[in-house]
């Protein structure tokens, strides 16, 4: 075996008997997650045996996650060494809300962006963390990156939590998976919409004029997406509404409120700016999307504990609804 590199073994009992195969493992080997289980299956780090076997991967009878496994049945997991993160830590002051042993909860400026990509390769959320957790982060697929469970758009103010271990991104991503994390955002729109509150709900996928925008298609197309939204405050020919997401798809309360004819004051991608409004935009510097992601709600995947938090409107958001109160 090369440097770094670690083989445990598991031997399946009668309890995991006739259980897919990472789920048994998940069970034997709780140091390690399933989804981390499942990706090291997948890459040929798992084999039926003992370790005098093991290391012999990739190879065509390596098995499959959702294999049936059987009493008495040994595997030998290989533990390759982490795989150095990409993004450098960069100490980049964090606005943090809630932090321990497992996760930590961020509130997020508009203009930061949440990890590296071409046109932003440092300077963004993840380099922050890298320097802030000091690698105690969660490195779901073997690679020793930060946890991002979830991601808000550059341009959108608010929270979002992040994984530290990877029991609890995997306990995090199943929540956002059943759709049960409680999100709300705060939203400023053109016009004051009719009804003043009800569910959108639509499939959104990719655009056919734009592959970078999302549109709502025809049932079936795309990704189903369901938003509540009430009316808080008229403005003038504004309104403040509050989105609560039942789902959570790329651009989501963007493209929702756009198709119902309210799309987000300021948002260069989906609204139009509408007669009256540069120069208000422009006195204030406002120059992205009026979108605060202000509650973030879940349960916490280690201690079971319900978790809540609010994050207050930023003060350019505060600036835009003083200036447009009737």
């Amino acid at each position: 075996m090369g440097s770094g590199v670690s083989i445990i073994e598991a031997t399946i009992s009668e309890a995991q008997d006739g259980m897919r195969l990472d789920k048994a493992l998940a069970e034997l080997v709780p140091d390690l997650s399933r989804e981390r289980l499942k990706t090291l299956i997948l890459e040929g780090h798992v084999t039926e045996g003992r370790h005098a076997n093991a290391g012999r991967f990739p190879n065509p009878s390596m098995p499959n996650p959702s294999m049936k496994v059987t009493t008495g049945q040994a595997f030998a997991i290989v533990l390759p060494p982490p795989i150095a993160a990409e993004a450098a830590a960069q100490d980049i002051p964090l606005d943090i809300i809630h932090e321990d042993a497992d996760l930590i909860v961020i509130d997020k400026p508009a203009g930061l962006v949440v990890h590296p990509a071409a046109g932003n390769l440092d300077g963004t959320l993840v380099n922050a963390l890298l320097h802030h957790c000091q690698g105690r982060l969660s490195g779901i697929g073997g690679v020793a990156r930060p946890g991002i469970v979830h991601r808000i758009d550059k341009d959108t103010s608010g929270l979002l939590v992040v994984a530290k271990s990877d029991r609890a991104h995997e306990g995090l991503a199943q929540q956002f998976k059943a759709h049960s994390i409680d999100r709300l955002y705060a939203a400023i729109v053109y016009g004051v919409p009719q009804p003043l509150s009800g569910t959108i709900d639509t499939w959104i996928g990719r655009s056919d004029a734009d592959r970078k925008k999302m549109a709502v298609h025809r049932e079936g197309r795309g990704k189903h997406a369901v938003t509540h939204y009430r009316t808080l405050q008229k403005l003038r020919a504004a309104a403040l509404v509050e989105c609560r997401l039942e789902t959570g798809r790329t651009h989501q309360v963007r493209v929702h409120m756009a198709h119902i004819g309210n799309p987000l004051i300021g948002d260069p991608v989906y609204g139009r700016e509408r007669k009256g409004f540069k120069s208000i935009l422009e006195t204030l510097g406002f120059k992205r999307q009026a979108l605060h992601a202000k509650r973030l709600g879940f349960i916490h995947p280690l201690t079971g504990e319900a978790l809540s938090f609010d994050s207050k409107l930023p003060v350019d958001m505060q600036e835009l609804l003083s200036e447009l109160h009737v």
